[in-house]
């Protein structure tokens, strides 16, 4: 797994809405594996700063400039099928906060699903089921975004730098580098400074 030329993999984030806003939880978990090679590298973007651009020297070279993303978002809102289809269209907004934007050869999958409305895949009588109604889903959709953006540049973080076969390496996202470039940018939040 790699993403704008770097190792990636599994990343996750979460976010919980205010208490105004139902309190609801949303956690989103990602698998990367996008963007290859220092073309790749030089879309990714941190916070809004485009670290890929001084970046994409390290990155190296794919045979695939493409890949896939699997998002998974769970959350505990009482949603309907229909509201989740809508709640899983919004991950790819979190997506294009990194610098991506899906490429012809990309095998995206979003996938959404609820907690609430426990038994309502009983197969006899009927089922009462809560929605919340769709003037309140805003929330939702802004903590989906934030934590896909969040749970991919996660994956880049938490991976370090793999060795295969044929001598093959896949850097590791230059942590050091990284918080150099947010410094400058003055989008580092550093305990204690």
């Amino acid at each position: 797994m790699r993403a704008f030329g770097f190792k990636a993999g599994i990343g996750t984030s979460s976010r919980v809405l205010a208490a105004a806003d139902g309190g609801y939880a949303v956690g989103v978990l990602v698998q990367a594996n996008m963007h290859g090679g220092p073309e790749g590298a030089r879309l990714l973007r941190i916070a809004g700063v485009p670290v890929g651009q001084e970046l994409a020297r390290e990155a190296k070279s794919d045979r695939r400039p493409d890949g896939s993303i699997l998002v998974l978002i769970a959350t505990d809102a009482p949603l309907l099928p229909h509201q989740l289809k809508r709640l899983a269209r919004r991950a790819t907004l979190g997506l294009a906060r990194t610098g991506s934007a899906g490429h012809g050869d990309s095998g995206d999958i979003f996938i959404a699903f609820s907690t609430a409305n426990p038994g309502a895949d009983q197969e006899t009588g009927t089922v009462p089921l809560t929605m919340l109604p769709n003037e309140r889903i805003d929330p939702l959709f802004d903590a989906v975004i934030g934590a896909t953006e969040e749970a991919i540049i996660n994956s880049l973080v938490a991976a370090r730098e793999m060795r295969g076969s044929g001598g093959r390496v896949k850097p590791g996202l230059p942590l050091d580098k990284v918080r150099e470039i947010l410094r400058r940018y003055n989008r580092l939040q550093e305990p204690g400074r």
